[in-house]
């Protein structure tokens, strides 16, 4: 019988190794799905460093609208060029590690093949679980140093990535609150927060559209747009009465209708709505993320065009195994280097810098 040195795998073992744990955290993380090379794309995967002057480097590109109106009949065209305005935007890159490792030999029941299966299964799920983490606070702006429901982290180096120190807060012209006297006000944590409704996503639809933010082109050539919240969120507005209704007219009507499927997400009206735990939320009475006392219970809704978010994602993770203790004990690391970040750029219509492709809204769930 063939035995396994676990101390010296050859370099092509730890490559499959290293993809099969990297296969397993895509499979497990949320914000794959969302994931694509183009500027088409939610979040747009930067595979590959630039060469630049400053060295290598992960870079999003932002291109704006022509504004000028061109040239009519046969006026002259030559010296009347619009230039392109293109927004490079630099995303900075870190390493993020976690190990496990065993007591020893005596106590460890099970063979080494089982432990690198378990070790391979548990690191691909906290890689994948704190990415989806960290896209999710970096759209809402909240700093790595919270957890998503606001409060701190007791223990983290999180907050010392490189990245994190470009997480920044919604831009004023990006970020709202739900109110049912007053539609769609001014954010903040500690202002009006109420349930949101039918109303509520038909208006932040049109605030989107309204502030020329890119919907991410679908098939038939339509704009569509990405909305996140959280479960309890979500079934606060399959209880509204105009949403439930929409929902019904506006679904298949088929066996596999997702009204009837108790689905975590619906398509209606341009609009891929989506519930997930790492959507930030918050506490009523309760201190949230730096932002002050929450008035309300509830989250922080994120409606995303294209471009909302870039990610660098460079190779698969890195698969190291040792030993310990005179060989009594086996440990395995592993390691991948990624980067966030929310892109700002100039808006013409704000007449300010303003997040390129995300809105929050503070919306209640009780």
């Amino acid at each position: 019988m063939a035995l396994t040195n676990f101390a010296k795998l050859t370099t092509e073992q730890k490559t499959v190794w290293s993809r099969d744990l990297w296969k397993v955290a895509r499979n497990n993380a949320f914000l794959t799905k969302f994931l694509g090379t183009g500027n088409n794309a939610m979040i747009q995967r930067i595979t590959e460093l630039s060469k630049g002057e400053k060295g290598a480097r992960a870079v999003l590109t932002l291109l704006t609208d022509l504004e000028d109106d061109g040239i009519a009949g046969d006026n002259q065209m030559e010296g009347q060029e619009e230039k392109i305005r293109a927004f490079d935007r630099t995303i900075r890159i870190d390493q993020m590690r976690h190990a496990n490792r065993t007591t020893g030999k005596m106590a460890d029941q099970r063979s080494i093949v089982n432990f690198r299966e378990n070790s391979r299964d548990v690191l691909g799920y906290w890689i994948a679980d704190r990415l989806d983490q960290l896209a999710f606070q970096t759209l809402a702006g909240i700093g790595y140093q919270y957890k998503p429901d606001g409060t701190s982290r007791s223990s983290t180096t999180l907050n010392s990535l490189d990245f994190a120190a470009d997480v920044t807060a919604p831009s004023t012209g990006r970020y709202r609150n739900w109110d049912t006297t007053n539609g769609l006000v001014t954010g903040s944590i500690t202002g009006t927060i109420n349930v949101p409704t039918w109303e509520t996503i038909i208006q932040l639809k049109a605030f989107a559209k309204d502030s020329y933010i890119r919907g991410i082109r679908a098939g038939n050539g339509e704009e569509m747009y990405h909305l996140f919240v959280t479960p309890s969120v979500m079934a606060k507005l399959k209880m509204d009465s105009n949403y439930l209704a929409a929902a019904r007219n506006a679904l298949p009507r088929s066996k596999s209708n997702e009204l009837w499927q108790g689905t975590s997400t619906l398509l209606i009206d341009g609009l891929v709505v989506h519930e997930y735990r790492h959507v930030p939320h918050f506490t009523s009475g309760a201190a949230f993320a730096g932002e002050g006392t929450a008035s309300a219970t509830g989250c922080t809704m994120l409606m995303c065009g294209a471009q909302a978010l870039a990610m660098a994602d460079l190779g698969n993770s890195e698969w190291v195994e040792k030993e310990f203790d005179y060989d009594n004990q086996h440990g395995i690391s592993m390691s991948k280097i990624v980067g966030f970040l929310k892109p700002k750029w100039y808006s013409a219509v704000a007449g300010a810098d303003e997040d390129f492709g995300v809105v929050r809204v503070n919306v209640a769930s009780a």
